[in-house]
Parts: C-alpha cells; sequence; structure tokens
C-alpha cells in the first residue's frame, strides 16, 4: 500500500471517532504495521480496527494507547504540545475580538496546517486551476 493511499472507513459510519481517524492518518503516512509499531499493537489488530471488526466489545484501551501516541499537535502559536481536541477546541471557537493575543492565535489556527478546514479549501482550490 502507498503513502498516498486513502483508508476506507465507511464501516465506522458517517463520522468516524477521532481515534479512527488519527490511526487512518498514520496508516496513510506510513503504513499498518508502522502504525501498530507505533500504539503497540499488531499489523492485523490495526486492520481490524479500520474495518471495524475488532473483536473485543470495547476499544477503549485501543482508543487509549492511539490517543497517547498520535493525539499531540506541536502548536506553532502556543509554542507547545497540545492535544488533538485542544487544537479543535481552538480552531472552532468564535474569533475572540476582545482578546488581541487570542485573536491572534485564533487566525494562526484558521492557516494551520493542521487544521482539516484549511486542508479542505488547499484541495478545493487544486481542483479548481
Amino acid at each position: 500500500m502507498s503513502a498516498a493511499a486513502r483508508i476506507d472507513l465507511s464501516a465506522w459510519g458517517e463520522r468516524p471517532p477521532l481515534f479512527v481517524t488519527l490511526l487512518a492518518r498514520e496508516v496513510e503516512q506510513s503504513n499498518r504495521t508502522r502504525a501498530g509499531e507505533r500504539i503497540g499493537m499488531s499489523r492485523s489488530a490495526v486492520t481490524l480496527v479500520l474495518a471495524n471488526k475488532y473483536p473485543s466489545p470495547s476499544t477503549a484501551g485501543i482508543e487509549r494507547r492511539v490517543m497517547d501516541t498520535l493525539g499531540r499537535i506541536d502548536c506553532a502559536a502556543l509554542d507547545g504540545v497540545i492535544t488533538v481536541e485542544q487544537c479543535q477546541t481552538y480552531r472552532e471557537r468564535p474569533a475572540p475580538t476582545h482578546n488581541p493575543m487570542a485573536m491572534q492565535h485564533w487566525r494562526a489556527c484558521q492557516h494551520c496546517p493542521n487544521n482539516p478546514n484549511c486542508a479542505n479549501r488547499e484541495e478545493a482550490n487544486r481542483a479548481i486551476h
């Protein structure tokens, strides 16, 4: 599988859980074996999770491993490491017009490569041109 291959997450429904999305992104950037090694799981376990066929009734342990390993982002605006949830909260909040420092951070979030809406805009622009 090439690094550019997209992972089919349709078995998870319209909105897969965040840990599944993060795992799929890691697999797309490397492969199932390397992603599994990075989170401490086998390639077959990664495949089963992505296909929503993991045999255990709970995926809480896998979610914890994925979030602990892949759920961290280097935030250039804050000059530190934050969780994916914190990143999402910063970028999706309304513009903080009352606070110049917060507004500067919010603006950086709107153009950050970790912002999926920013990436979607770039893909749309490439398709138009």
